[in-house]
C-alpha cells in the first residue's frame, strides 16, 4: 500500500517483484525450493548428507595432497616447504581418514566428533605434517555451535585456540606469528558465528511453526466453541417453540378425547385449536430452519415475538383449559426488542411448565411490569385442583428453567422458581434495564 498526495494505492506482490524486489526473483525462488527439497531428503536419509560432506571435503582438501607434484612446481616459499614433513601416500590417507571420518557423527555427537578430530590433529602436527584436511577441525567446531550443547561451546573454543597456538608458532619462521594467529582465530570465530547464526535461525523458524500450530489449534477451538454456543442457542429456541406448542396440543387432544363422549361440539372445537397450535409451531419451526439453512437467497423472516404478543400467548393457553389472568404495568412497548423477546420466552416457558405439572384446571396469574430500571416477570399458578403437593425443585431443574436463567443472565437478571406461600408454583424473573456504558459494553 502506497500513499501519495492523499491517494492510497494498493501494490500487489507481482508489482513489488516488477519493481525490483529481490525476494520475488526467480533464482531466489528456485534456491528456496531446492533448499526445501534438500531438507526433506535429509530428514528421510540423514546419512546421505553426512557422506556427501565428507566426499566434498575429500575432493577439495584431501585429493590435492595425494597428487604428486613436479620438482619445478611453484608450491610456495622454500622455507615453508622445508618446515613440514612429507609422509608416503598410505600415511597421508590414514591421517586424512582420521580427520574426516569423525564428521559422520558431527550432528548426533558433535562434541565427540570434535574430540576425535582434535586427537588426530595433535598426532598429525606432532609428526610435523601439514594437511589441507585440517579444515575438518573448523567443521567440527561449527557442528558443536550448531548441534551441540551450548555449555560445551566455550570449552570447545578454548581447546581449538590451544591447538592452533603451536601451529602459528610453527609457521612463524615464514609468516609473522601474530599475523598467522590472527588468521587462525578469524577462522575459528567465523566457524562459531556461522554455527550460532544458523542455530538461531532454525530456532526462530521452529518457534514460528509452533506458533502457527498453536494458532491453528486455537482457531479450531474457537470454531468448536462457537458451534457449541450456536447449538445451545438453537436447542433453547427449539425447546421454547416445540415444547410450548406440544404441551398445548397434548392438553387439547386429551380434553377433546374426553369431550367426545360428553359434549361432541367441544371435541370439534378442541381439534380446531389443535390444528391452530400445530400450524403456529410449524410456522415458527420453518422460520428457524430458514435462518439455519445454507441458502443463496435470503430466508423469509418475521419479527420475533415481544411483550405485545404475551396477550395472544395467554389466549392460546386459555383454550387449553386453565384460567389465565394477564396484567401489565409500565411502558413496555418502548423496551428493547431483545428484552421483550426474553420476557416473552420466560412467560412462555413458565406457562408451559404450569400446564404440564398443574394441569388444565388451574388458575395462572401473569404479571409483566417495568419500573425503576427493572422488568419484573411473575407467573404463579394455584396448583392442582386436588391440592396435591407441588413438584419439588429438583424435578423442575430441566432445560426450561436453565434456559430461562441463561436468558435472564444476558441482561444481568435472575430467575427464581419454587412453591408459592399460598399454594402452587411461582416463577419470578428480574431483568436489568439500565443501559450499559461504553466501557461496560
Amino acid at each position: 500500500m502506497v500513499v501519495h498526495d492523499g491517494q492510497v494505492t494498493h501494490v500487489s506482490s507481482s508489482d513489488h517483484a516488477d519493481a525490483g524486489g529481490w525476494p520475488a526473483h526467480p533464482l531466489v525462488a528456485r534456491l528456496t525450493r531446492l533448499g526445501h527439497r534438500l531438507r526433506q531428503a535429509d530428514r528421510r536419509r540423514p546419512w546421505v548428507l553426512d557422506l556427501a560432506v565428507i566426499a566434498a571435503m575429500f575432493l577439495l582438501f584431501c585429493l590435492p595432497d595425494l597428487i604428486p607434484h613436479q620438482e619445478d612446481d611453484d608450491r610456495g616459499p622454500e622455507q615453508l616447504l622445508l618446515t613440514f614433513t612429507h609422509l608416503p601416500v598410505g600415511g597421508t590417507l590414514a591421517l586424512q581418514a582420521g580427520l574426516l571420518l569423525p564428521l559422520l557423527w558431527r550432528r548426533r555427537a558433535p562434541s565427540a566428533a570434535l574430540a576425535m578430530t582434535a586427537a588426530v590433529f595433535v598426532a598429525q602436527w606432532s609428526l610435523g605434517v601439514f594437511l589441507r584436511a585440517d579444515v575438518a577441525l573448523l567443521v567440527a567446531l561449527y557442528s558443536v555451535a550448531l548441534h551441540g550443547r551450548l555449555r560445551h561451546l566455550p570449552w570447545a573454543c578454548a581447546a581449538e585456540i590451544a591447538l592452533l597456538l603451536p601451529v602459528a608458532a610453527r609457521v612463524s619462521a615464514v609468516v609473522s606469528f601474530w599475523g598467522a594467529l590472527f588468521f587462525l582465530l578469524s577462522a575459528v570465530t567465523a566457524a562459531v558465528t556461522l554455527g550460532l547464526a544458523v542455530r538461531i535461525r532454525r530456532a526462530q523458524l521452529a518457534g514460528l511453526r509452533d506458533r502457527a500450530a498453536r494458532l491453528e489449534v486455537e482457531r479450531d477451538q474457537r470454531s468448536k466453541l462457537a458451534t457449541a454456543s450456536e447449538r445451545a442457542r438453537v436447542a433453547r429456541e427449539m425447546h421454547d417453540i416445540i415444547g410450548h406448542n406440544l404441551s398445548v396440543i397434548i392438553t387439547l387432544a386429551d380434553g377433546g378425547a374426553y369431550a367426545a363422549d360428553v359434549t361432541p361440539h367441544r371435541s370439534k372445537e378442541a381439534l380446531r385449536l389443535v390444528g391452530d397450535a400445530g400450524r403456529q409451531a410449524l410456522g415458527e419451526l420453518r422460520r428457524m430452519m430458514g435462518v439455519l439453512r445454507d441458502r443463496t437467497d435470503a430466508p423469509e423472516l418475521n419479527p420475533q415475538p415481544g411483550i405485545a404478543d404475551v396477550e395472544q400467548l395467554c389466549t392460546r393457553f386459555r383454550a387449553a383449559g386453565p384460567e389465565v389472568v394477564y396484567r401489565s404495568a409500565g411502558e413496555l412497548d418502548t423496551l428493547d426488542r431483545g428484552v421483550q423477546l426474553m420476557a416473552y420466552r420466560i412467560v412462555q416457558e413458565a406457562l408451559t411448565n404450569t400446564l404440564k405439572h398443574a394441569g388444565p384446571h388451574t388458575r395462572i396469574d401473569v404479571l409483566v411490569a417495568a419500573a425503576d430500571a427493572e422488568l419484573r416477570v411473575r407467573v404463579q399458578d394455584a396448583g392442582r385442583p386436588d391440592r396435591t403437593d407441588p413438584l419439588p425443585p429438583s424435578a423442575e431443574e430441566g432445560h426450561g428453567l436453565a434456559g430461562m436463567r441463561e436468558r435472564a443472565a444476558l441482561y444481568g437478571g435472575t430467575v427464581t422458581a419454587g412453591p408459592a406461600a399460598t399454594g402452587g408454583w411461582v416463577v419470578q424473573a428480574v431483568l436489568d434495564l439500565t443501559p450499559l456504558t461504553g466501557g461496560a459494553a
